[in-house]
């Protein structure tokens, strides 16, 4: 029996159900729910080969999925591509333009290829999107003498041609140094603040937590956590750290108060507080007779988190 496609949701701009991608008989993709609001800026994460960037050339139809439904600016896909697609612009695996042209030359050629595109309007559309990326004023210089944060914030000049509800980035930091991943970064706050969607996939933990609204957490193919970002990290429980010399004291203590997932570490004990309020816990060692040199109670930070998630360390140094 034919499934039926997916319904759209009002607010999302990408929405899929059960979406999955086999690979000789192996899910590359595991029957993921993506949800990205309209005017959000989602930041899709995951170690390298989790699944990521075959996500979303099935968003894009660049790829058929094995099961499941996605839509796109409110439209089924593939079916919606035609009407959709013009709204959207790409950068996935990296940008392709010809070295021996100027970067001006370069998005005349693909604009030529648009049949969408109104040709009388070519050179003000290309200004613009030359501007709008900091690139206005090396137009003429040639690609092969650009450098990769160029590179980069030209191939998304290209995605800005026309008008878009949405721009789909997949990876636009990769290899960038920190001069040009800020630029990256800076130009991304800048769309969403005119009330483009941005979905940008990475692996640098750092620049997802700067720019995005949104998370969505990859590992193996699988979606493990989405959501706001506060509400995501707000998933991890906080940490109660006690510094003491009678670590089994303490744990004694701690035990007895409820606190869940007691830990020894060098030169203390610690647990998750759960709801008993810090307060109680540090009168509580007191009392006992234990001496506390230190008391913390701390969240998880984002790459903590992550690598609970999915097992894997992050590049978390942009």
């Amino acid at each position: 029996m034919t499934a039926q496609p997916v319904a759209p949701s009002p607010g999302l701009a990408v929405e899929t159900r059960g979406l999955t991608k086999l690979f000789r008989g192996k899910a590359a993709v595991d029957h993921i729910d993506l949800a990205v609001p309209t005017g959000s800026v989602y930041g899709f994460l995951g170690p390298n080969g989790s699944g990521k960037t075959t996500t979303i050339r099935m968003v894009l139809s660049l790829v058929r999925p094995s099961a499941g439904d996605s839509t796109l600016l409110g439209r089924p896909m593939p079916r919606g591509a035609q009407s959709v697609l013009p709204r959207v612009g790409s950068l996935v695996e990296g940008p392709a333009f010809h070295p021996y042209l100027s970067g001006r030359r370069n998005l005349e050629r693909l604009d030529a290829a648009d049949l969408t595109a109104d040709a009388a309007t070519s050179h003000a559309r290309i200004d613009a999107a030359l501007d709008r990326v900091g690139l206005l004023a090396a137009a003429g210089k040639r690609y092969r003498a650009y450098s990769l944060g160029m590179r980069q914030r030209l191939a998304i000049a290209a995605a800005l041609l026309m008008p878009r509800d949405l721009l789909v980035l997949d990876e636009p930091t990769n290899g960038l140094d920190p001069q040009g991943t800020r630029e990256v970064r800076h130009l991304v706050g800048d769309l969403a603040s005119d009330g483009t969607t941005v979905f940008v996939s990475s692996h640098l933990l750092s620049e997802v937590e700067q720019m995005c609204t949104h998370l969505g957490v990859m590992s193996e193919g699988r979606l493990v956590a989405q959501g706001p970002v506060a509400e995501v990290r707000g998933a991890a429980a906080p940490v109660a750290q006690v510094r003491t010399d009678q670590p089994d004291d303490a744990a004694r203590v701690l035990s007895g108060l409820g606190l869940a997932e007691i830990e020894p570490f060098p030169g203390g004990v610690r647990a998750n507080p759960g709801g008993v309020e810090r307060e109680k816990i540090v009168a509580a060692l007191v009392t006992s007779g234990v001496g506390v040199k230190e008391f913390t109670v701390t969240s998880p930070s984002l790459e903590d988190l992550f690598v609970a998630l999915t097992g894997e360390g992050f590049d978390v140094s942009g």
